[in-house]
């Protein structure tokens, strides 16, 4: 690998119209989000030329709020772990035999997050216009609306809209912790309104279960508690080769797929990380690799704790869908190997590594490392303490025409990620990474 770095480039200079299709706030997950909306701005429009939906004496409460709940239960299934490892199963499907300008499209399946912030959105305004609809069925003296009900709306308000701001990128990368437990528990507590509200505007049991909305808040809530019923406590053991990381065994009867992801927690009302899990062909349990990137990682490198909380199930991840493709090259740096090792290892495809890290066998050990070697023998390790910052696009450009590899999938940091897809897909080569939406 090392010989070919330097003489290999790919060659064209891509057109402006390239340029504007392929930046990132084009890419897929913000497509879903604009569909989404697109959807409902054709509902409204339709909704503003039905004259049901605006009866003389106020709004047609029920219509909104079912509006509001059919975005909501959308935003809570597709984070739902099972809907997203059917997700991914069913974009897989595909045989590598068909066009790759579809393969390419049927990758991006990990953008589906652009559903669940879309229909969030959405939805919040939906509300917004419910309640002003409320409000103004209120003030009709002839409404019989029940008088509690504006204040548990003003307050279901309130919360949606702190969750979407805690939800911007910019605050999110800022204060993640905080959008974390504002999500968590701003989450539950709209739940309860919703709740609440239903039943007012309900009046009664039967005729709660004979609406939209109930049918609605029971998906929503079933698809909340299904991960917590799986919590559980296990013991875990930490090896740490270097004071930058963490290798840590699981194995409490649960083998993971090559290519998902473990949520783990010290303390499960607060916050959870996920990480790639990395089981080995033929082994129980599996690994995860934890390397020190703020304080809770940083405090578990230096506390080594002996058992974790987990829930749910492993949920699948950016990296499957290498089975999309014929031959695919993987960009990794520092503790990116974690999610790549699980697909090396299984060699389901064909694949060439480019790890740039730190001082490797110094700072992940020698078992690691031969492990990687073993899996990818011309694998490129490069050590940025002895050979400087690498040019990573370069780097993929090069292996992509020397080993004629159809994508490239980049586990690194979100910047360095987003340079690298970007740039590849400039130049017509498939190209994948995380893209940081939860």
């Amino acid at each position: 690998m090392d010989a070919v770095v330097e003489k290999l480039t790919l060659d064209g200079k891509p057109s402006l119209f390239l340029r504007i299709l392929r930046h990132r706030y084009l890419e897929h997950y913000n497509r879903l989000f604009f569909l989404v909306f697109t959807v409902n701005v054709g509902i409204l429009w339709h909704g503003l030329t039905q004259t049901g939906w605006w009866p003389k004496q106020g709004t047609d409460l029920s219509v909104l709020l079912d509006l509001v709940l059919a975005n909501f239960v959308v935003a809570v299934l597709v984070r739902q772990q099972y809907i997203i490892n059917f997700f991914f199963w069913v974009a897989t499907r595909a045989p590598v035999s068909w066009p790759l300008w579809i393969r390419w499209s049927l990758a991006k399946v990990y953008h589906f997050g652009g559903l669940h912030s879309g229909s969030a959105v959405a939805g919040t305004l939906w509300y917004a216009v419910f309640l002003a609809g409320l409000i103004y069925q209120q003030n009709n003296p002839l409404s019989n609306t029940p008088k509690n009900l504006v204040l548990v709306a003003f307050l279901l308000m309130a919360v949606l809209v702190l969750i979407v701001a805690m939800a911007l990128p910019s605050v999110r990368r800022r204060i993640h912790n905080q959008f974390e437990w504002v999500h968590r528990f701003g989450g539950w507590s709209v739940l309860i309104l919703f709740w609440v509200q239903t039943y007012l505007l309900a009046g009664s049991f039967s005729d709660l279960i004979r609406s939209t909305s109930f049918w609605g808040l029971c998906i929503i809530t079933f698809s909340v508690i299904l991960p917590w019923l799986r919590l559980k406590k296990v013991k875990i053991n930490i090896v740490s080769p270097s004071p930058h990381v963490a290798l840590t065994r699981f194995d409490h009867g649960v083998t993971p797929f090559a290519g998902s992801s473990t949520a783990i927690s010290r303390n499960p009302l607060l916050e959870w990380h996920s990480f790639a899990n990395v089981p080995a062909p033929s082994e129980d349990g599996f690994r995860l690799t934890i390397s020190r990137s703020g304080d809770w990682t940083g405090r578990f490198i230096d506390d080594k704790p002996k058992q974790v909380w987990t829930k749910g199930i492993p949920t699948a991840g950016v990296a499957n869908i290498e089975v999309l493709f014929r031959k695919v090259v993987y960009i990794a740096t520092g503790s990116g190997i974690g999610p790549c090792l699980p697909h090396l290892l299984a060699k389901k495809v064909p694949a060439s590594l480019i790890w740039s890290t730190r001082s490797p066998r110094k700072t992940y050990g020698d078992e690691l490392v031969d492990e990687v070697l073993g899996a990818v023998p011309d694998a490129l390790i490069w050590d940025t303490s002895s050979r400087g910052k690498s040019d990573l696009v370069k780097l993929a450009q090069n292996a992509v025409r020397a080993t004629n590899a159809e994508a490239v999938i980049c586990i690194a940091n979100q910047p360095l990620t987003q340079k690298v897809v970007y740039e590849m897909e400039l130049q017509g080569i498939p190209a994948y990474g995380a893209i940081w939406d939860s």
